[in-house]
């Protein structure tokens, strides 16, 4: 190990600031080894039943599927329902209300009495994992869906919180806003302003389509040239998930001796929904379908269609996981290499189904949130399958933990993952999750706590309250509130007392005090 990589193991000794902090929760062993590379990979809308190791019969995806076999299955991994709060979260390793990241802020419906409209920009006051992993020593490279800040930043800071309208996004076709994101002024809220070397794709847009005529335009930005003014254009261009995944391969052969972060956000597999190729959407046409989760049937004719061709994205996706993986194996760094794979919310409801799950993208029920995770490491992780809840706020202080950040004073609302490396952990058990969606979208605002078998949602505008036992019933058809009245009252109580420690806004319109 070099002197400055030995001087930094030294100084990085104070315990982390974080949120729920278990005493019980073990660091993995850093004196004996050098820090891991990490690969973290955040798909987009992939429900949770769509890969075959949650157990579709219909979505393909035979690389995951045999990664999963080495790796440990999150089985009740959970994000916000949309995309804007989970990539925050993740990012920030902040509650949505700390941000005030809601929801994404063009979905938002209503008034300002009924919502906290939501942000888009996540201020410099809110540090994202790559800027402490910089400090550390880690070279690391943001590819593909970013979405953590505005189209109009610098209006958009401007406002007076809560602003009483709901942000807005220039039309596809509309470059306008490049030359200014470009400048200092909001370059500075870029990747490449917050501890990333490289920036390749992200931008404000949340999909991929930012040419004139958006998702009903050809290319759809998953075919070449692609629109994105953040991508150069390469000879040899064609498929957008190829392309991202040509650039992680790519940083980690420049930046192989290590430690580096791949930061691998892919566009797919959200809408425009695109055929990856004309064969394998015939494949998937006339694959039989998976009569149990409902995936490949299609209530009418266009919906089949649509599933077909996002089952050829999810393919695309799974090869791609595998050609990270087979550079990893030859180039030596699979061993120190720890992969971490999941989603951003559950799956969309135009293009995938889940016949067991309640709800779907932007809904709070599980459909909505309940995401595929795996975390690979070889020899170092624990190969199973763990019910243990987790959420993205997780990840933050994973990685830190990882790469023995022990210093970090920012506020964290997660629990570092390396505890369930080898076995489950008490403390991660028995924990709350939370959630509190502020403003409107698919349903009303609402907090919500998952802890142990039980999840309670509070509505916010009428008080109205759901309890589900998601261990007998995780389609949510029966609400509890009459049948267990004292588990929804000791939950509601904890819910309101974490509201109140943490003093979590409400909509003007609620009918809470707190």
């Amino acid at each position: 190990m070099s002197l400055i990589r030995s001087l930094l193991l030294v100084l990085c000794m104070p315990l982390i600031a974080c949120n729920h902090v278990s005493k019980e929760n073990k660091t993995i062993d850093n004196a004996d080894r050098e820090y891991p590379n990490i690969i973290f990979v955040l798909v987009d809308d992939l429900g949770y039943a769509d890969v075959g190791f949650n157990g579709s019969n219909y979505f393909e995806t035979p690389n995951l599927d045999a990664l999963a076999k080495e790796s440990l299955i999150l089985d009740n991994a959970y994000m916000y329902p949309t995309c804007s709060p989970s990539r925050t979260a993740i990012f920030t390793g902040k509650q949505s209300f700390r941000t005030g990241v809601y929801t994404v802020p063009v979905l938002e419906k209503g008034t300002a009495e009924e919502n906290i409209f939501s942000r888009w920009t996540v201020g410099k006051e809110h540090p994202i994992y790559a800027e402490p992993l910089a400090k550390a020593g880690y070279k690391s490279i943001h590819i593909g869906k970013y979405h953590i800040v505005g189209p109009y930043p610098e209006k958009e800071l401007a406002m007076q919180f809560p602003i009483q309208q709901k942000l807005t996004q220039p039309e596809p076709g509309d470059y306008s806003w490049v030359e200014t994101h470009k400048k200092p002024e909001i370059s500075q809220y870029y990747p490449e302003g917050r501890g990333f070397v490289k920036n390749v794709g992200g931008t404000f847009r949340g999909d991929p389509a930012f040419e004139k005529g958006g998702y009903k335009s050809e290319a759809g930005g998953y075919w070449a040239p692609f629109s994105n003014p953040f991508m150069e254009k390469k000879q040899g261009d064609n498929w957008l998930t190829d392309r991202l995944t040509d650039e992680a391969i790519d940083f980690m052969e420049t930046y192989k001796d290590g430690p580096f972060l791949i930061n691998l956000n892919f566009y797919g597999v959200h809408r425009p929904i695109k055929a990856r190729s004309q064969a394998l959407y015939e494949k998937y046409m006339n694959k039989p379908v998976d009569s149990v989760l409902g995936q490949g049937i299609g209530r009418n004719t266009k919906f089949k269609e649509l599933g077909a061709k996002y089952a050829t994205m999810v393919e695309s996706v799974d090869e791609n996981m595998q050609r990270l993986i087979t550079y990893l194996d030859s180039s030596g760094l699979r061993e120190n290499t720890i992969i971490i794979f999941t989603s951003d919310n559950g799956y969309h409801s135009m293009a995938s189904v889940n016949n067991k799950l309640r709800g779907a993208k932007g809904e709070i029920y599980e459909g909505g949130i309940k995401v595929p995770m795996l975390i690979n490491w070889p020899n170092k992780v624990k190969s199973r399958r763990s019910e243990v809840a987790v959420s993205g706020l997780d990840v933050f202080p994973t990685l830190m933990d990882l790469a023995n950040v022990n210093n970090y004073q920012g506020q964290l609302d997660g629990t570092s993952l390396t505890a369930l490396f080898e076995n489950d952990d008490k403390f991660l058990k028995e924990r709350p999750l939370f959630w509190h969606l502020a403003s409107r979208f698919k349903h009303g605002t609402c907090s919500v706590i998952r802890k142990g078998n039980y999840k309670l949602i509070q509505f916010l505008a009428n008080g109205k309250l759901e309890l589900y036992n998601l261990k007998t019933d995780q389609e949510e058809s029966n609400n509890l509130i009459k049948e267990e009245p004292e588990i929804a009252e000791s939950l509601r109580l904890e819910l309101v007392q974490w509201r109140k420690d943490n003093k979590v806004p409400l909509p003007p319109n609620s009918v809470l005090s707190i």
